[in-house]
């Protein structure tokens, strides 16, 4: 799960209302509980981790994306991402190398 900025996000006026409104900690709170209680693990990812601007095919980084680009075509290999798709792919992956990683730690 992305470690978000919450307090930063609704200094945004846009989408102040919207994050107020879902209850950020809330959510967190009640999907690590409901993980715990399947045996599951809840892995927290970086804020500063480009899981949108990230190519999840060849792992290029596309520096020039902007919040209102929704579909991008990566530069380096050409493979077209719908951006809420590709960060969750890019999340996933992310969680996964951590857990590998304090596995083998």
């Amino acid at each position: 799960m992305e470690d978000l900025n919450v307090k930063g996000m609704i200094q945004n006026k846009k989408l102040a209302r919207s994050i107020a409104d879902v209850s950020w900690a809330t959510f967190v709170t009640y999907v690590t509980y409901k993980a715990a209680w399947d045996n599951k693990k809840v892995v927290p990812i970086d804020r500063f981790f480009a899981s949108s601007k990230q190519c999840n095919g060849c792992k290029e980084k596309n520096t020039l994306l902007s919040l209102s680009d929704r579909i991008w075509v990566c530069s380096n290999c050409g493979q077209e991402h719908d951006r809420d798709i590709n960060a969750a792919v890019n999340i996933k992956e992310e969680g996964i190398r951590i857990l590998r990683a304090s596995k083998s730690a």
